[in-house]
């Protein structure tokens, strides 16, 4: 997904009288667990009930559909073989796209790891059969790793969105309206080109 914050800070800057710090998490459910804990006051991440029971979200910025990419030489095609006793199946741990896969799959075993990079080495490796992300990520992931597949099906659609700590209305008022400009103005038009998704539409609404 675009990573919004990071080419937007100039302009997050200009639109705000704070300045910007960057707090680094591993993945989006490190994001979450620090919710209650304040040590962030905005995030752009994958929401889903579990989250909205956590933080308050603003408008989306993405759609995704996920699906999963499997290891190079696989016979797998399709959700059918993919959903087998015996299949290993990776995804980033406590993420929307993991949950996801679990209530998918009823057959294959679905083991989260922390980093997208560590999966990326178990899959080129053959270590596990597959990867669920979003379908974006993947086919970028195919290019770098010969052989491997992307899955025509999607078992979900990811929504991105701008989103605060629970109980901060001030902050969720304005996350919301500097969102809403972004989609208004180009801004985020903007980010997906400078992430290199310039033939990807951009969508906020689910189908």
């Amino acid at each position: 997904m675009p990573a919004f914050p990071s080419i937007s800070a100039a302009r997050w800057r200009r639109s705000s009288v704070f300045s910007v710090e960057y707090v680094v998490h591993q993945n989006s459910g490190q994001i979450t667990d620090a919710a209650a804990r304040n040590t962030w006051d905005i995030t752009f991440l994958p929401r889903d009930p579990e989250r909205e029971t956590r933080m308050t979200f603003g408008p989306n910025y993405e759609v995704a559909d996920a699906t999963y990419i499997v290891k190079p030489g696989s016979t797998i095609a399709n959700f059918a073989a993919l959903d087998q006793d015996g299949v290993k199946v990776a995804a980033v741990n406590a993420t929307t796209t993991m949950r996801g896969a679990i209530a998918h799959l009823k057959h294959a075993k679905v083991t989260g790891y922390q980093t997208y990079d560590e999966i990326f080495n178990l899959l080129k490796s053959g270590e596990v059969d597959a990867f669920a992300l979003s379908r974006d990520q993947l086919n970028a992931m195919a290019r770098k790793i010969p052989g491997t597949r992307v899955l025509d099906e999607t078992f979900k659609q990811t929504v991105t969105a701008v989103a605060v700590p629970l109980d901060h209305p001030l902050a969720a008022a304005f996350a919301a309206r500097f969102m809403t400009d972004a989609i208004a103005n180009g801004t985020l038009r903007k980010a997906y080109d400078a992430n290199g998704l310039k033939n990807t539409p951009v969508r906020t609404e689910v189908k």
